[in-house]
């Protein structure tokens, strides 16, 4: 019998993995991305503080038609580089949660620079 690799598992080594290396500080939290098959979502962390500075997702009221497309991730970068600069936030580490980056993951993170945000 064939058995299917537990991607999930995989995914969270990955992440952890990645974690070790990034983290967020006051000066320049980290933006954090998850990715399920219906949506996408988007945080930006302060870690030493524990924090949640921003988040944004799909599931949001101003995103509109499907969450599950790159057309959305997009938006949502953009809509969380919004919310960023609102608070006054400029730069951040990008966190690209044990996904690879391409796909959503990367349109989220264009998106977020084209609303201005640097990393």
């Amino acid at each position: 019998m064939i058995k299917r690799p537990d991607t999930k598992a995989q995914r969270l080594k990955r992440h952890k993995r990645v974690r070790s290396k990034v983290s967020g500080t006051p000066e320049r939290p980290r933006l954090n991305v998850f990715r399920s098959e219906k949506n996408i979502y988007a945080q930006i962390i302060d870690d030493v503080a524990g924090n949640t500075l921003v988040a944004a997702s799909s599931l949001d009221k101003e995103i509109e038609g499907n969450g599950g497309n790159k057309t959305a991730a997009r938006a949502v970068g953009k809509l969380i580089a919004e919310r960023a600069k609102a608070k006054g936030i400029d730069t951040v580490v990008f966190d690209r949660g044990g996904y690879l980056y391409h796909g959503r993951v990367a349109e989220l993170a264009e998106g977020a620079r084209e609303g201005g945000l640097e990393f």
